[in-house]
């Protein structure tokens, strides 16, 4: 029986404000200068066109008072010196008509809504969440096309703008997965080959064009005057053409038709035992009281638990065996989910011999996970990381111990679990531990992090020591300290290792689907969860097809 975690007292940092909400305010400051796209001057625009915003769009086109997770806002926010706020494109997992859905959304204010290297990267992120969860994918096109500038990071390569229309072609023919598009502005060249190959059309009178080239380049290929409406626009495709489905009179009603088209979709049946939601036994303002101040420093996991699940109650499996890795069963907003978390802090060894370092997987707790895993998988049951790792155990114990063998079927076991599973890191994400626990390259089916995380192969201290060891013993045997030079370059390393382990720096590149505040966990997950659970087939990747077609 499920028993909320109180037995154990919460770790503080008292007397100034903490490390996760620090990290939290900046993140919100970054989050509200990315949403403001190109800006008030660029949105005027838009309006004037008689146009709403990417985001306007989105804010009508999905339930009132539910959550929109974005993915990717971070994206190339480091580059390009600032001009392509969310690279120009919109895109995340949210509810139309009371169901789960990807949307992308060109956002015009940015260089018209053109593609940069990293538009691709997004939109083909947004088409694999689809894919993966077989929930419908809505476009949002209002863009100008390639931006030619850095055309070479767009148009070749295996994951260039081809594989996008590789992506709809796959998805339109074995997997199923619904795809409505409306074109809301330009849509120009390849690009048209994205609404052309979804299986719904809607065009806006006035606003919107669709065409394999623009009047310009008409007129300079074959000599031949023509104005963008009649080319391409909304009547044309309607009445002309038949390329496009639905003729609308303006973005409202655009969005109003897609509802309807989203609420006469069929509904996949979920098999789970879904009870109705509780509030977990803590706000969840308090998790920036739980974590501490310094990353290094110890803090009570199941404190954290009882922040993010129902009623607090963590079911906890194996309690007493291997503790610096919790496992367990909990609900979150009613859904059963397995848990997989890294204790913190030095904890006593159950068999009597050295303690154990927290947040360190050893062999007989990567046999653990691995066995729990299994279960999860067999009981077709979620499952949650809770990621706050250092990595494996190193040194002549832990290799005599069997550590390879024991770390490759906790390794084995992840990557071939066929349920949902869901990351978020809290704070370490280091090594051969951020791969065990459902890393980025294990194709997790959402991947977020706090503010406070932090990825990378080491931390900036330890890779001190790794380059600059020899230099620093030599040095001390002889009672001196580094020169100037030395330890501009040690700090120089130290520097350098701290800006990667960054959160921004991991979001910015993709290598997490967005940096979440603590405050809004339980919402981001249980919407993530939710669209999960759209497909009831294995969660390996994007390309499983129906048993029918194998």
């Amino acid at each position: 029986m499920s028993t909320p975690v109180t037995d154990r007292p919460a770790s503080t940092s008292a007397g100034k404000q903490n490390r996760l909400a620090q990290l939290t305010a900046e993140l919100r400051e970054l989050e509200a200068k990315l949403r403001e796209g190109g800006g008030a001057k660029r949105v005027a625009k838009q309006h004037e066109q008689g146009k709403l915003t990417a985001r306007e769009r989105i804010g009508l086109l999905i339930d009132p008072r539910t959550h929109f997770q974005e993915i990717g806002l971070l994206i190339a926010h480091d580059r390009y010196e600032g001009k392509a706020p969310a690279a120009g494109v919109v895109t995340g997992i949210g509810v139309v008509t009371g169901r789960e859905v990807v949307i992308v959304a060109n956002d015009a204010t940015v260089k018209a809504g053109s593609w940069w290297p990293e538009t691709i990267t997004k939109m083909l992120r947004a088409q694999e969440i689809a894919m993966r969860t077989r929930v419908p994918i809505l476009y949002l096109v209002d863009s100008a096309g390639v931006n030619l500038p850095y055309q070479g990071g767009v148009f070749p390569g295996q994951y260039g703008a081809s594989r996008i229309f590789y992506y709809n072609s796959i998805m339109r023919r074995y997997l199923k997965v619904p795809q409505i598009a409306a074109v809301m502005g330009p849509c120009i060249a390849g690009g048209a080959y994205l609404p052309a190959l979804s299986d719904v059309i809607l065009m806006v009178e006035g606003t919107s064009f669709m065409g394999l080239g623009g009047p310009n380049l008409v007129k300079g290929a074959t000599g031949q005057t023509v104005d963008s409406e009649t080319l391409g626009g909304a009547y044309t495709h309607n009445a002309i053409s038949g390329v496009a489905h639905y003729r609308v009179a303006d973005d409202r009603a655009c969005l109003a038709r897609i509802r309807d088209l989203v609420r006469e979709l069929p509904l996949a049946a979920c098999a789970l035992p879904i009870t109705e939601p509780a509030p977990p036994a803590r706000p969840e303002r308090d998790l920036q009281q739980i974590l501490p101040a310094d990353h290094r420093q110890p803090y009570e996991m199941r404190e954290v638990f009882r922040c993010l699940f129902d009623r607090g109650e963590m079911d906890e499996f194996q309690a007493d065996y291997a503790p610096e890795m919790i496992c367990g069963h909990a609900r979150l907003e009613g859904i059963p989910v397995g848990v997989i978390a890294n204790a913190r802090g030095m904890l006593k060894d159950p068999r009597g011999g050295r303690p154990k370092f927290g947040g360190i997987v050893y062999a007989d707790s990567a046999d653990k996970v691995a066995f729990f895993i299994e279960t999860m998988n067999r009981h077709g049951t979620p499952i949650i990381f809770l990621q706050d790792v250092s990595g494996f155990m190193v040194g002549s114990d832990a290799e005599h111990s069997g550590i390879i063998r024991a770390g490759a079927r906790f390794v084995e076991a992840m990557a071939t679990a066929t349920v949902p599973k869901l990351v978020l890191t809290l704070n370490h994400a280091s090594g051969a531990g951020y791969y065990a626990m459902a890393g980025q390259g294990f194709d997790p089916d959402f991947i977020f992090t706090w503010p406070t995380g932090r990825m990378g192969v080491m931390e900036g201290d330890s890779a001190v020591i790794a380059l600059f060891s020899t230099q620093l013993e030599e040095l001390k045997k002889q009672g001196k300290q580094p020169d100037e030079a030395l330890q501009a370059k040690i700090d120089s390393v130290r520097a350098d290792y701290d800006q990667q382990l960054d959160a921004r720096y991991a979001a910015a590149r993709g290598f997490v689907d967005a940096v979440i505040a603590p405050e809004e966990t339980r919402a981001t997950l249980s919407l993530a969860l939710r669209t999960s659970l759209n497909n009831p087939g294995p969660h390996l990747g994007a390309f499983v097809l129906p048993p029918h077609l194998t």
